[in-house]
């Protein structure tokens, strides 16, 4: 049987996992700061909509829209064409000003029965929820972090479409999540390192997909992510 895939369009990554990603699966991005986690995300976005009419829904959860579309632009993507044509959908969620762990578990219902909402109006295709990092901010408990990622993402599966999640990691080529559990409810991770001035990617594990086990190197160019899939980098670069 052969599987389904989507394409990233991300020049040089679908060469690295068989033509693109498992339709369905659930794949962590993680990295530490300035890595390329949300420049990633958005291409991956940005790419479905503008190349192959895949609608798509960009959340964020640390960043306001005002900043998101900002950077988007700097890049030449024609995002509000792609708005107006309900190709694209930007949201914010948002549930700071919970304060009891009651309160989060109520909001956290409720955007994701909003999300659930966009994805159903536009019959999206992919997802992106930017950052799962901040779940840390509203729970002190790790084991109630774990437990919230693990209903979180089990929830998303159940949209049906390709999802994206990013992580933020301390940076150590051997982390791969904040919380010891994202990589553990996806299908795939992808990891992005910056050891200044040379940027590298390493598919950890794809569901389904004989994958590249080696890290690549990359650039950020006026046009977004490009990887290299026929160099490699070595680990001892990596810090």
């Amino acid at each position: 049987m052969v599987m389904n895939r989507v394409k990233t369009g991300i020049e040089g990554l679908d060469e690295l996992i068989q033509g693109g990603i498992p339709e369905g699966s659930c794949v962590l991005i993680s990295g530490g700061a300035g890595t390329g986690k949300t420049i990633f995300s958005m291409q991956f976005i940005y790419n479905g909509a503008a190349m192959y009419n895949e609608p798509g829904v960009y959340v964020s959860i640390e960043t306001n829209l005002k900043n998101i579309i900002w950077n988007m632009e700097n890049f030449n993507w024609d995002i509000r064409d792609l708005q107006e044509k309900n190709l694209m959908k930007i949201y914010r969620l948002n549930i700071s000003y919970a304060k009891t762990r009651e309160e989060v578990q109520q909001r956290v219902d409720e955007e994701l029965n909003t999300i659930s909402q966009l994805v159903k109006n536009m019959n999206a295709k992919r997802l992106v929820i930017d950052s799962v990092t901040a779940f840390g901010i509203w729970f002190e408990s790790p084991a109630l972090v774990r437990s919230l990622l693990f209903e979180f993402a089990d929830r998303l599966k159940n949209l049906g479409c390709t999802t994206l999640l990013t992580t933020e990691t301390r940076g150590g080529r051997r982390e791969f999540s904040a919380f010891g559990v994202e990589e553990f409810v996806s299908d795939g991770v992808i990891a992005l390192y910056f050891t200044p001035p040379h940027r590298s990617i390493f598919v950890k594990k794809m569901r389904g997909t004989n994958h590249s086990k080696i890290p690549h190197p990359f650039e950020i160019t006026d046009r977004g992510i490009v990887v290299n899939p026929h160099d490699r980098v070595l680990w001892e670069s990596i810090k």
